[in-house]
């Protein structure tokens, strides 16, 4: 049975992806890099390693011992990880991080990328085997957007894909043509409540792919934790980029965003 590795984070994506692998044929390695990674994924995986990413040593170690060659990095592991000075670093990501240009998502990722590669381990293509996730173009939910929301969806659309030229983050708030909120470090859930205070009700939150996007990873995700954030904001709409955006646990996220009045498109 061939192995296949998963660097996982927080969400419930590392755990879709395992399940689709393994029914598949693949026998699974997860390193759990962050606290907070779903309770389920130590039982749906064939090994489990929690092991901080501060230890890139001890990672790269496990996955070679495991007889691991390909990974994939999926879940939630925001920089604020890695800059709060509460994760223990060990000597070889510390080296890492002091030859990087800057400190940007992208930098940071390739970065990783390369260190592993050096250990022969090759990163793949994080929706190789959950591309069914990725819904195609069209309304997902019973309510279609109104004429201002959809003129907010194609405004936020372009605003997205422009913070996303620059490696800022994927997501934006807007309302009535106008930003309320760009994602940066603090991730999209937070975003969205920020620009849900500013807004006072009524926005819509656009995430897409970066224009030059890396599918190896940060390839952008929604599940119910967005449509929470969504929900405690009143937030009326959201926009995702349809083949490139993967939506976690579809039918769950499709029924509370209709159990709460939020139209959903895939652009």
């Amino acid at each position: 049975m061939k192995k296949v590795g998963l660097l996982a984070g927080i969400g419930r994506l590392p755990v879709e992806f395992a399940r689709a692998a393994r029914g598949m044929g693949f026998s699974v390695i997860a390193v759990a890099m962050v606290p907070g990674v779903d309770d389920e994924l130590s039982q749906v995986v064939d090994k489990f390693h929690p092991i901080s990413i501060g230890q890139l040593n001890t990672i790269i170690t496990t996955l070679r011992t495991e007889g691991v060659t390909e990974v994939t990095m999926l879940g939630k592991v925001t920089k604020e990880f890695l800059f709060s000075g509460t994760v223990p670093m060990d000597n070889r990501i510390r080296q890492m991080f002091a030859g990087l240009q800057d400190n940007s998502d992208d930098t940071i990722m390739m970065a990783f990328v390369r260190e592993l590669a050096c250990d022969g381990i090759r990163v793949f293509d994080q929706t190789a085997l959950i591309r069914s996730l990725m819904p195609v173009p069209g309304v997902l939910t019973q309510r279609e957007p109104s004429v201002t929301e959809q003129a907010d969806m194609e405004f936020g659309f372009k605003m997205a894909k422009a913070i996303g030229g620059l490696d800022i983050g994927q997501t934006v708030v807007v309302k009535n043509l106008a930003v309320m909120a760009v994602e940066a470090i603090e991730g999209t859930d937070v975003c969205i409540r920020r620009g849900g205070q500013l807004s006072r009700g009524g926005a819509t939150v656009a995430k897409v792919a970066k224009p030059e996007q890396d599918s190896r990873f940060d390839v952008p995700a929604v599940g119910l934790n967005t449509i929470e954030a969504m929900c405690e904001a009143k937030a009326t709409a959201l926009v995702i980029e349809a083949g490139k955006t993967l939506v976690v646990e579809r039918e769950k996220v499709i029924k509370m965003a209709d159990d709460n009045g939020i139209t959903i498109v895939a652009m």
